[in-house]
């Protein structure tokens, strides 16, 4: 549907669920992607061998979002190897849920690292480099929990509802320089994350859904290329709902 030929993608998270068919997407319609992990090796293989066919279009890098100077390396290795890009998809997260009472400190300091902080040291080094090319697609992948906000996840709710406010007040700083920053909010949707989940929860989720169903990984991926396309120069600053009407 939209053609990145010439064009250079980067996906946080990008070996597994979401965030590989977000770069998978991008291979597709020709862009060439760098993807990043942090620990998975087995996750990092099947993306391999699953585009295959693409392999001399991709970039597998291994790196923590949570670490600045580990971010820092990487853009100094994009900008020594690439020149510059055009999208970066900020996709990867994790979650530790917990009541808040019995939540740990570490699990609370976590998930705000990689899912906020993680997020802005991202921003921080692209922008500098979309700016001097006055011209960047940035979206930012949140969650319902984050408007919401689901029990069990005070650090995860409070992380995606930060991320969206980052997202509102990055939009406004970067537009004038050809920079487009924006939200996609996936609600259910069909990954590891949820599939061993008990019958019985998953029929409670899925109730929750007008549609009556979960998502696709695909459906998400859609959404990112469309506010990574050229056609939607005047997107900024938004939060696309992909949740069924939940």
């Amino acid at each position: 549907m939209y053609d990145f030929k010439g064009q250079t993608a980067i996906v946080t998270g990008g070996t597994r669920g979401i965030g590989k068919s977000i770069a998978e997407s991008f291979l597709k319609a020709g862009a060439r992607v760098l993807v990043t992990y942090s620990s998975n090796e087995a996750a990092k293989e099947q993306f391999r061998q699953d585009n295959s066919s693409f392999s001399g279009s991709f970039d597998i890098q291994k790196f923590t979002v949570s670490q600045y100077g580990d971010v820092e390396k990487f853009f100094e290795y994009v900008e020594t190897k690439y020149g510059s890009f055009e999208i970066l998809v900020n996709n990867a997260g994790v979650r530790k849920d917990a009541v808040l009472a019995m939540m740990k400190e570490s699990e609370w300091r976590d998930v705000l690292d990689v899912n906020l902080s993680g997020v802005f040291y991202m921003c921080k080094f692209a922008v500098m480099i979309m700016m001097r090319k006055r011209y960047g697609r940035i979206i930012n992948i949140t969650s319902p929990s984050g408007k919401y906000g689901f029990e069990g996840q005070a650090n995860y709710a409070a992380s995606k509802a930060g991320l969206v406010a980052l997202t509102k007040s990055l939009s406004k700083e970067v537009a004038r320089r050809g920079i487009t920053v924006n939200c996609v909010s996936p609600g259910f949707i069909e990954t590891e994350l949820i599939q061993d989940l008990p019958k019985e929860l998953r029929d409670s989720y899925i109730a929750q859904v007008p549609l009556k169903r979960f998502g696709k990984p695909e459906e998400v991926a859609a959404c990112v290329t469309f506010l990574a396309s050229k056609e939607a120069s005047y997107v900024n600053g938004s939060i696309l709902e992909v949740t069924g009407g939940l």
